[in-house]
């Protein structure tokens, strides 16, 4: 199987992310519901006025660690990312999920806004194999 299969079998679709940003130049890590894109892209949704939207504005710069919360020998990934906060309408649409409904009422809420989460890079870890495999975003690497 290739690796980004293997990384969409464990962060593909709905997760519990723990997703690290910077506050004052020290970690801040919060528990986040995320959907894991086809391409890599992790989205996620919150209140324009939160810590983590502050956060992510001046340092986009974040990490992320998702795992299935099963068995200890579940293949889990962390993620180095470039977080994004989007107000505009059109990506609320896109990307409004009903379940988003009790928090935020609806898609046109003011203070409801969709971050999304870029990777740079994405470690891969199957404890069961005892390996790590890193994916790296082709623009990045082509950057080097």
């Amino acid at each position: 199987m290739a690796l980004k299969e293997k990384i969409l079998e464990v962060m593909g679709g709905v997760h519990v992310g723990a997703v690290a940003t910077v506050d004052q130049g020290r970690p801040a890590v919060r528990f986040m519901a995320l959907r894991g894109q086809d391409d890599l892209t992790l989205v996620g949704a919150t209140m324009k006025g939160s810590r983590k939207v502050q956060q992510i504005s001046k340092s986009p710069d974040v990490a992320i660690s998702i795992w299935s919360c099963g068995e200890y020998t579940d293949p889990y990934v962390v993620i180095r990312a470039t977080g994004e906060v989007h107000e505009d309408r059109a990506t609320r649409q896109k990307f409004w999920n009903e379940q988003w409904a009790q928090y935020f009422q609806s898609v046109d809420n003011p203070e409801f806004v969709v971050l999304t989460f870029v990777p740079t890079t994405i470690e891969y870890t199957d404890p069961t194999a005892g390996t790590m495999e890193v994916w790296e975003r082709e623009a990045m690497v082509a950057a080097r």
